[in-house]
């Protein structure tokens, strides 16, 4: 069955499962806030399912355009190096999958000005 567009949060991972929950509770808000949209989430390391995990079950599921929306504050080392080589590998496996990979969400400036100004309320 083909479905619409897909959408994977993708996260650093911890050790501790506990760290994962705020990820999950944003993939349970964006998947109520668009319910046409797959929404899955994915972990570079010590958690499952990895991103090649994650964009397989979506292109299992008919999914053929894939959009990577990084839950990192910074475009580190990370995002520059090792992601770009895990999406050649994964683009390798499903050629007819389009992936796009988003900014870091830190680079938002919505972002910044929301932590802003939930830093300055709170420090009231």
């Amino acid at each position: 069955m083909t479905q619409s567009a897909a959408l994977v949060l993708f996260a650093h991972g911890a050790r501790d499962p506990e760290w994962a929950e705020p990820f999950r509770d944003i993939a349970r808000q964006v998947a109520a806030l668009r319910p046409g949209l797959a929404v899955k989430l994915a972990f570079l390391e010590l958690q499952t399912p990895t991103l090649a995990e994650a964009i397989t079950a979506l292109a299992d599921e008919g999914h053929r355009e894939i959009r990577v929306a990084p839950l990192f504050m910074a475009q580190g080392g990370h995002l520059k190096k090792d992601v770009p080589v895990l999406l050649d590998g994964i683009r390798s496996s499903h050629p007819g999958l389009h992936i796009e990979m988003m900014t870091a969400i830190g680079d938002a400036p919505e972002l910044r000005q929301a932590i802003a100004e939930w830093l300055v309320r709170s420090s009231t």
